[in-house]
């Protein structure tokens, strides 16, 4: 059984351990590769208005997300998050399960939508995942993701509404 829950402190260093390598790969997220733990969690955590761990019963870190405003003021009914899933445990519905909670605490701490600015055009599992849970590519960023293999790639803005009026 998986159980998603508030990150705590002492879910961090197991939280970074998944985090690490897909940081370091410079493939997917817009982080430096060379960030270390410490300014991983000021970006993942501090920086965030909540962030989340999946658990296994075993109290194994399988997932985290974070969740935080788009933008001030008057965009900051829409919502920002960003997911990272452990790679032992990845295409077994862990990132659904994390999305699907991130639009129920999106909901709950009032956001009526949820954008994200930079999804990799070559990271097709997350393109097509996001997809399946009903976020829309709303435009194309050419160019706009310096991955650490291929050079400049494509990065998609994804967009789904969460409560209309």
């Amino acid at each position: 059984m998986v159980r998603i829950r508030p990150l705590l402190l002492k879910d961090w260093p197991a939280t970074w351990q998944i985090m690490a390598p897909v940081v370091r790969a410079g493939e997917t997220l817009p982080f430096d590769p060379a960030m270390d733990a410490e300014g991983g969690y000021a970006i993942w955590v501090e920086a965030a208005l909540q962030a989340f761990v999946a658990v296994a019963a075993d109290g194994q870190v399988l997932g985290t997300y974070h969740i935080k405003p788009n933008g001030p003021t008057l965009a900051a009914h829409v919502c920002n998050c960003g997911y990272v899933v452990a790679p032992t445990v990845r295409r077994q519905g862990i990132g659904s399960l994390l999305f699907s909670h991130s639009q129920d605490q999106a909901l709950g701490f009032g956001f009526r939508a949820m954008q994200f600015n930079l999804v990799v055009s070559t990271n097709t599992a997350a393109v097509q995942a996001w997809q399946r849970n009903g976020m829309a590519i709303v435009g194309t960023l050419p160019g706009a993701f310096h991955h650490q293999r291929l050079g400049f790639v494509d990065a998609y803005v994804m967009y789904k509404v969460l409560k209309s009026d």
